[in-house]
């Protein structure tokens, strides 16, 4: 979702930045890069583990969590990823089932599912927050195949991170990699394909990949 569906990256930035300086630790952009793909709540486990911080990982989820939800509903100009809307709108109206598979939050994929009105399009979504290891463990995009009653190897995921895409492998699942212009220090060599903008896909393109 975030980097592949709507731009919030920035958003997520920001509130980590707000929240390290409230902490007093110092997160190269190196290791935040790293973190693309993680949940939150993994990463938290890993800046305790890191700094030593006091505060437990749920409060220093919700913390950020607050940062991130102040700063998206003060942002008006947030917009879904430029041809993105396009693209679902072809693969739904032709019958591709489409599942979100994020790293973030329930209740952050819910905020933007709301405000972009994103729920008519996706059978199913499955939040990071609900399993104990990030990407680039498989297990996200298995839960996904497994709810859309759909074998790994007729399914295709798209994503933006190493991680994301680390773990679509390890499912034995097709990747398409988007190169974000947010998703930096990503390593995109592990994809099957590769794409600079989402107008390189339709309905029929898709298709043909599992043809």
């Amino acid at each position: 979702m975030d980097g592949v569906i709507v731009d919030t990256e920035p958003v997520h930035h920001y509130a980590y930045v707000q929240h390290f300086r409230q902490l007093n630790i110092d997160v190269s952009p190196e290791m935040y890069a790293s973190f693309t793909g993680n949940s939150t709540k993994n990463i938290y486990e890993r800046l305790k583990g890191i700094y030593n911080l006091q505060d437990e990982v749920p409060k220093l989820v919700e913390t950020k969590r607050n940062l991130f939800n102040d700063a998206f509903d003060a942002k008006e100009d947030l917009y879904l990823l430029e041809g993105v809307e396009t693209l679902i709108k072809d693969l739904h109206q032709n019958g591709m089932q489409l599942v979100l598979a994020s790293s973030s939050a329930r209740v952050t994929i819910e905020r933007i599912f709301k405000r972009f009105h994103l729920h008519q399009y996706f059978s199913h979504i499955v939040s990071g927050e609900e399993f104990p290891q990030s990407k680039p463990n498989p297990a996200i995009f298995e839960q996904a195949a497994f709810l859309a009653q759909t074998p790994t190897e007729n399914c295709i995921v798209i994503e933006d991170s190493t991680n994301g895409i680390k773990a679509s492998k390890a499912a034995g699942i097709y990747c398409i990699a988007y190169n974000s212009v947010n998703s930096k220090l990503q390593d995109l060599s592990l994809a099957d394909q590769v794409i600079q903008r989402f107008d390189e896909l339709d309905y029929e393109v898709i298709r043909n990949i599992n043809a």
